[in-house]
């Protein structure tokens, strides 16, 4: 399992998707977590879907219930992203709220059993230094614990600076050279 992070435009997504890409020639799976709410959501849909073009990913979309999707013939997985996913279990209607860390951190377990490989994306938020009303932090303690265990959890993590991989965790580049 391949752990990608990095902050907004720092170039993890395509990152990930090189890694992933480049973990054999099996079934591709890509789980999508962004909720297309409005146009902006939607055009950074649109773009993410025009940079897998030609990678021979299947997308899955899967927006809150990780632990309930199932796979098959043990393919090789990018979850896009954490942060998504962490807000739709806390917020929506159908989601986890409370349980969120337990309920997403469970599925993560569940991807790896199915899969013969394992990118997930998340965000770095915690730099800025900037102090948020209680519910936004409340987010952003859930997403800390998910991003740790996560870390533990996983073989390599990649930061994505300015589209330069930062290995933290091992070797660089993790499973191929990319």
């Amino acid at each position: 399992m391949i752990v990608v992070t990095g902050g907004s435009g720092s170039g993890k997504s395509e990152y990930a998707e090189t890694l992933a890409a480049g973990l054999g020639e099996g079934r591709r799976i890509y789980i999508a977590t962004m909720r297309p709410f409005d146009e902006e959501c939607r055009r950074r849909i649109e773009r993410h879907r025009a940079m897998r073009e030609g990678k021979r990913f299947e997308t899955a979309e899967c927006y809150t219930g990780l632990k309930n999707l199932i796979l098959s013939g043990r393919p090789s997985v990018l979850l896009e992203c954490m942060s998504n996913l962490t807000a739709n279990e806390m917020y929506e209607k159908n989601g986890a709220g409370e349980n969120t860390v337990s309920e997403i951190l469970g599925g993560i377990e569940s991807i790896k059993r199915q899969a013969e490989n394992v990118v997930v994306v998340t965000n770095e938020v915690f730099s800025d230094g900037i102090t948020y009303d209680l519910e936004t932090e409340r987010y952003l303690k859930y997403l800390g614990i998910i991003n740790q265990r996560l870390g533990e959890m996983a073989d390599c993590i990649v930061e994505s600076v300015c589209s330069i991989p930062v290995y933290y965790k091992g070797e660089e580049p993790c499973l191929l050279r990319v």
